[in-house]
Parts: structure tokens; sequence; C-alpha cells
């Protein structure tokens, strides 16, 4: 890839946009989402200490399983979803840009008033739209394993501030063990953004070592979402 193109792919991994190689959905509509200028993480269904699981390998490589919600949906209050990480890699740090990458993230894309963006991130959709053909949500959340992080951190991505991650799971401790998470998702949305949630237009998992290099190993249990009772 050309070196001015560089910052543009990763920008658009962030943005979930999809490239046009992504491959027809499944039955129930999840489907792998390649990266422009990355190598796929391999995702295939599994067992997992006596769990369905998805596994996903990661091999300097950057790719989604995600499901896209069309009609989209109202935003859930309740959101469940359960991952296996077996090695954080070194130096990885979801708080910096050369370092941008997790064994295990949980991502919701939402819908909302583009007018609102400011004229950098504008420019920046506009051209993560020419290059991957597809719009990104208007604000992307994402759970995440950090290497270092406390648990509760909310780090707003150096790209761009449409993306805002909530550090879940951090350090070694719990590696090699499942670790289940139920989250109120629009309340985390708050808390991350400041604004209400608007429509929930994506969810997807994602594990990625491609700017540290390395490699990553991680099983996701089925992620599920329900409105308040």
């Amino acid at each position: 890839m050309h070196l001015a193109l560089r910052p543009l792919a990763a920008l658009s991994a962030c943005l979930l946009a999809a490239c046009a190689t992504t491959p027809p959905p499944s039955a129930d509509g999840w489907q792998q989402q390649t990266l422009p200028g990355k190598p796929p993480t391999a995702y295939r269904w599994t067992h997992k200490e006596g769990r369905t699981a998805l596994q996903a390998e990661s091999q300097q490589s950057a790719s989604l399983w995600r499901k896209r919600l069309n009609p989209a949906e109202p935003a859930p209050q309740q959101v469940r979803f359960s991952w296996w990480v077996q090695e954080l890699m070194a130096n990885a740090s979801v708080a910096e840009a050369h370092l941008e990458d997790s064994p295990a993230r949980v991502v919701f894309g939402f819908d909302g008033d583009r007018q609102r963006l400011s004229a950098r991130n504008r420019s920046l959709f506009d051209l993560a739209e020419t290059l991957t053909g597809e719009a990104p949500p208007y604000a992307t959340l994402m759970y995440v394993w950090d290497a270092t992080l406390p648990v509760g951190t909310v780090v707003v991505n150096p790209r761009t501030d449409r993306i805002r991650k909530i550090v879940v799971d951090s350090g070694p401790q719990h590696l090699r063990g499942w670790r289940d998470h139920q989250r109120n998702l629009a309340e985390d949305f708050r808390r991350a953004f400041n604004e209400e949630p608007g429509a929930l237009i994506s969810v997807a998992v994602m594990s990625d070592s491609d700017n540290t290099k390395s490699r990553a190993l991680t099983w996701f249990g089925p992620v599920q979402w329900s409105a308040a009772h």
C-alpha cells in the first residue's frame, strides 16, 4: 500500500468501513469484514471449554466479524458478551495510534445526525467512504481488553473522536478463561460521548494485531442485546 494511504486505511478500519471484497453474509447476517490494505484475521466457529465460540486468530492482521442491522434498531439497554483471550500482545495500547491493537473488542455502530459532525470528521468520513464504498457509522463504541489501562477507562480514538472505547478487561490476570460481561449500552454511550445514542446499525467482534506485528488468539461467545425490561 502507498504510504499516503496507510493512515486512511487505518482510519477506515476504525470506522468499520467495509472493503469491496467482503463476502456475502451468512444466514444469520454475520460476515467477515475485511479492511483496506490489511491481511484478514481468521474467524471460524468451534467450541471452547464447553461453549460454542467464534475463534479469532490474528497474525499481524485486522478484520471484523460483523452484522449490519437493516432496518436499524433502537439503541438497546442491556448487552451481553463473552471472550477468552490466550495471551496479550507486548506493547499494544488502545490509546496509542501506532500500537492500537487489542486481542478482544466488541463493537457497536450507531446512526446519528451527520450534520453535527465537525468539518474534520466530515472530511475523514467522506474519504473513508470513497476508499471503501460504505459510509461509516455516526458513532462507534467499543468494549476492549487492554494490556495496561485500568478497567473503566474511556479512550477517545486518536484519529477521530467519533470512535470511543471502554476498557472492560485489563492486564493478564484473567487470561485463558471465559470472561462474561453485561453492560448497559445506552448508559455507556452517554458516558463516553456525552450525548444520546442513535439507532444501532451494526454489531461486530474484532481481534487485531497488525500495528504491533504480533499474534492474538481469542474466542468470542455470542453477542446479545435487548431493550430494558
